[in-house]
């Protein structure tokens, strides 16, 4: 970084710096951390101004992280031309915050949402001590991660049919101990998880097919297709999912998974088709609407 670069003077600028520098070696470590905030913060007015001529609508913020993360200057231009480029910015530091995690995300792989953090906090309302959670259409394991995290003894299974999603993810949840499996929803699961299942998170994609090309370039362009198109109706995944929920969760298990606020009606229709009781929980501050199915206890 630009702001490393910055180096003490060599020797004292006359006579009596001298004595001073002796009796006083903490005012010249003094000058030498003013003369790098100095410079740290012209380029970080420089990154600023790049950012917000690309249009970026948060370019201060952005800068902080590009600044933060880059280890040399030449990196630094670089990371800047890529984000001013129109390439996630999470895509360029290589991680995405997500419930006070630092989650790896690769390029090509879906950027997890803050919105998103919505499902996980009412996933955890139904986890218990030891629960075992299942996430569908994993991508980079975001929400698997954040769930266990906050869950004691939890046991996590991922899944997802994209490799690079499924490389980007054994990352992220082999530090909380849990397994990624590679394949189609519920296809790669290991058949003892049938009936056991307490919490199955389901971050299914639901933009219509149609609508697939009106989404902002950074998805469009960035991430994969796979994890962005649900079908005609945005729905066709959800109905996979839907159709072998009741089969592996436990009794008193729930499915939870992200949908659009017109979405709904027809996300819960088909939840209840396939055995289990909806109910719909919005977010107004993070435009968010989840979906929780669950399973009938047994009598």
């Amino acid at each position: 970084m630009a702001s490393h670069s910055a180096s003490r003077p060599a020797g004292p600028a006359h006579p009596s710096a001298a004595s001073a520098a002796s009796s006083a070696p903490a005012a010249a470590s003094s000058v030498s951390a003013s003369v790098s905030a100095s410079v740290s913060a012209s380029v970080s007015a420089s990154v600023v101004a790049r950012l917000r001529a690309a249009g970026c609508v948060f370019a201060e913020e952005e800068a902080e992280l590009l600044v933060s993360a880059a280890r040399s200057a030449g990196e630094l231009d670089a990371m800047v031309g890529q984000r001013a480029a129109g390439r996630p910015l999470e895509h360029v530091v290589g991680w995405a915050g997500f419930r006070g995690l630092r989650i790896a995300v690769d390029d090509g792989v879906f950027v997890p949402r803050r919105r998103t953090e919505f499902l996980v906090e009412r996933a955890e309302e139904l986890a218990r001590p030891g629960a075992v959670v299942v996430d569908l259409c994993c991508g980079s394991g975001a929400l698997g991660a954040a769930l266990v995290a906050a869950v004691d003894g939890a046991e996590l299974h991922a899944a997802d049919i994209d490799p690079a999603a499924v490389r980007c993810a054994r990352r992220n949840i082999a530090a909380a101990g849990g397994r990624v499996h590679e394949g189609d929803l519920y296809a790669p699961l290991p058949r003892d998880l049938r009936g056991r299942v307490d919490v199955l998170l389901a971050n299914v994609p639901y933009v219509p097919t149609g609508e697939v090309e009106l989404l902002p370039a950074e998805a469009r362009v960035h991430e994969a297709r796979v994890a962005l198109d649900g079908g005609l109706d945005g729905l066709d995944v959800l109905r996979r999912v839907a159709a072998e929920a009741a089969a592996w969760l436990a009794p008193g298990g729930s499915l939870l998974f992200e949908t659009s606020e017109r979405q709904a009606g027809a996300a819960t229709r088909i939840t209840a088709a396939g055995g289990l009781t909806p109910r719909v929980v919005h977010c107004e501050d993070r435009y968010a609407t989840v979906v929780i199915a669950t399973r009938r206890q047994e009598p």
